[in-house]
């Protein structure tokens, strides 16, 4: 990973995407016969914790673009951790045929419990080797930026944090608000990830463990949840937080609300979310199929633009949203926090939380 600053690859790697399709026939279904995956009968099931709003829209564009399964796709949404224990327990008897919206860590269990399958070559292709498995078991869709947002109308720019150690200076204690992290993800993610980055230093996680104290001490309330902490700092609760920047620009666009992101200075914490193919799903047609369509180049375009992603795969242009926050990733030892995260989170909830006022 690189902490330059991301850049859309030019419109030639979109085409290679393009072309590569339609050479593999995987712009359309090609099912035949009457099982159930064939075109014009049967449903094609997909299993996903992606936003319910987002995942009706991407159906609707897939339905008009393969007429054959218009009116045939069914949508469950599931939490991610509940897709893949539906997925494992389906195993012998699949009924699901795509599962959409995973972190890394959930899709290589299922790769390692062998239920998934690979996804059409020219998607396996268009992903970049890091942001996929080896074998295309299951490919990542989107990356997640970590970052920190806080209220304008709290604080002007010069007073707003502009990097992660400025969150425990001590100009901000009694300002912060964090989502409790055992519950989420995202936090989790986050908190691994600044134990992560003083790891190699240390040589232990105990540096990580001490910015945390100290950022403990600045924070005025664990929210319960989302919601929760949209609204403290709406509501000026708090000032500033850390959280998922599609998250913060959808606030921004569709509730209005005061945020402004801030990309910090040595780089956020890149997550993967991804997308498989569920192995002896009923409709393995029509899983390529979406699988094609839900990576090209239109689709993730329109993606990018309208509901904030930031996709895997190249893309002709750069969205305007994106292009003026100069987002640098930050580099993480991936590996290291999927096999530490949870003894780290452990040792913060037993030894950190709550415990740094004075």
């Amino acid at each position: 990973m690189t902490s330059r600053p991301l850049r859309f690859a030019l419109l030639a790697g979109g085409l290679a995407l393009t072309l590569g399709m339609t050479a593999c026939g995987l712009d359309a279904p090609k099912d035949s016969g009457s099982s159930p995956g064939a075109t014009g009968s049967g449903t094609l099931t997909i299993y996903t914790a992606r936003d319910k709003g987002l995942a009706t829209d991407v159906v609707a564009d897939f339905e008009k673009a393969n007429p054959a399964y218009a009116g045939k796709v069914q949508v469950l949404t599931l939490g991610a951790q509940e897709a893949l224990e539906r997925i494992k327990a389906e195993k012998a008897n699949p009924q699901g045929d795509i599962w959409w919206g995973g972190t890394q860590q959930q899709m290589q269990q299922g790769a390692s419990e062998q239920v998934l399958a690979p996804a059409p070559k020219a998607v396996i292709d268009a992903v970049p080797a890091a942001q996929r498995d080896p074998e295309g078991l299951w490919v990542g869709e989107m990356k997640l930026a970590e970052v920190i947002f806080y209220n304008k109308d709290m604080l002007s720019a010069d007073q707003a944090p502009k990097d992660w150690d400025d969150l425990i200076n001590p100009a901000l204690k009694g300002k912060i608000a964090i989502r409790d992290v055992l519950a989420s993800g995202t936090m989790r993610s986050i908190f691994a990830s600044m134990i992560d980055r003083k790891f190699d230093a240390a040589g232990s996680p105990d540096a990580g463990y001490e910015w945390l104290k100290k950022l403990d001490a600045n924070t005025k309330v664990y929210a319960a949840n989302p919601t929760d902490l949209y609204l403290r700092i709406t509501r000026q609760e708090a000032a500033v937080t850390a959280w998922n920047l599609q998250d913060v620009m959808l606030q921004i666009q569709n509730q209005k609300a005061p945020y402004t992101p801030v990309v910090p200075a040595s780089g956020a914490p890149m997550l993967i979310d991804g997308v498989a193919k569920i192995k002896n799903g009923p409709s393995s047609a029509g899983a390529d199929a979406f699988l094609s369509f839900l990576l090209g180049q239109d689709e993730q375009t329109k993606l990018s633009e309208k509901y904030f992603q930031i996709p895997t795969v190249t893309l002709a242009k750069e969205p305007a949203w994106l292009a003026g926050l100069n987002l640098k990733e930050m580099k993480v030892n991936w590996e290291r926090v999927n096999k530490s995260e949870p003894e780290w989170s452990k040792y913060w909830a037993a030894n950190i939380k709550g415990q740094n006022k004075s």
